[in-house]
């Protein structure tokens, strides 16, 4: 995938804070460029769940700067993090599916939480995006009847729902066995070379050895640039 020299994601010398208000990590500076497929990997505790909370706004940023899909993330009101999380599409390793809907009422509140109102295009685009991601026929289902994987690829319809320019995943292969693991990873090959940008979270060195991409690492307070090479045996 060719991507462009305009960043999506711009993070200058920030500190990212944990929900407590201490500093995991300092100084960090990096950004995404639009059509960018990224693994952001550290051992647990190093700040990389710290560091996409305060992507998409729900840790506050006090030091340094960080502009998203056009938002400043510093200075960002709370009335404003509905629109930023529009330009965002988030997946969760947990799913976070509403267990008592089926997945078109998942797909369709999401979409009156952000804004649409004809029901014929919510119809369609609620279509459109289980299509999208191999369900087409899984809509009045419920999350219950669906395996883990058909549970996470609900979550990536979700994310993608508004048609975001960037994708944020939290270890999202992190519950599912490798054969499932793999095809998911494959959707996001195919999201990514739609020109959608990628910051995915990982434990699993095989799906970026399999899957190459730019690798930022959460290591000692910082967040570094990295080769995959450099992992062959581990961080």
């Amino acid at each position: 995938m060719s991507f462009s020299a305009e960043p999506i994601l711009k993070v200058h010398n920030t500190s990212i804070m944990q929900s407590g208000g201490r500093s995991v990590l300092n100084e960090v500076d990096f950004q995404i460029n639009k059509g960018e497929f990224v693994y952001l990997i550290g051992r647990t505790g190093s700040g990389k769940s710290s560091l996409l909370k305060t992507l998409y706004a729900d840790l506050p940023i006090y030091y340094g700067e960080a502009q998203i899909a056009g938002f400043e993330l510093k200075n960002i009101k709370r009335k404003q993090v509905p629109y930023l999380r529009r330009k965002i599409g988030i997946v969760f390793q947990d799913f976070e599916l509403l267990g008592d809907r089926s997945i078109n009422d998942n797909l369709l509140f999401v979409l009156k939480a952000t804004g649409w109102k004809d029901s014929s295009k919510i119809k369609q685009r609620i279509s459109d995006v289980l299509v999208r991601v191999g369900l087409a026929t899984s809509g009045p289902k419920y999350p219950y009847q669906l395996s883990g994987g058909e549970q996470q690829r609900v979550v990536i319809a979700r994310a993608l729902l508004n048609e975001p320019p960037l994708l944020i995943a939290d270890e999202p292969t992190g519950n599912l066995d490798p054969e499932v693991a793999d095809g998911i990873m494959q959707l996001f090959q195919q999201i990514n070379n739609s020109g959608t940008s990628v910051l995915m979270a990982t434990h699993n060195y095989e799906l970026f050895r399999k899957y190459p991409g730019r690798v930022l690492v959460c290591k000692e307070g910082k967040v570094l640039e990295s080769d995959t090479s450099n992992f062959i045996g581990g961080y």
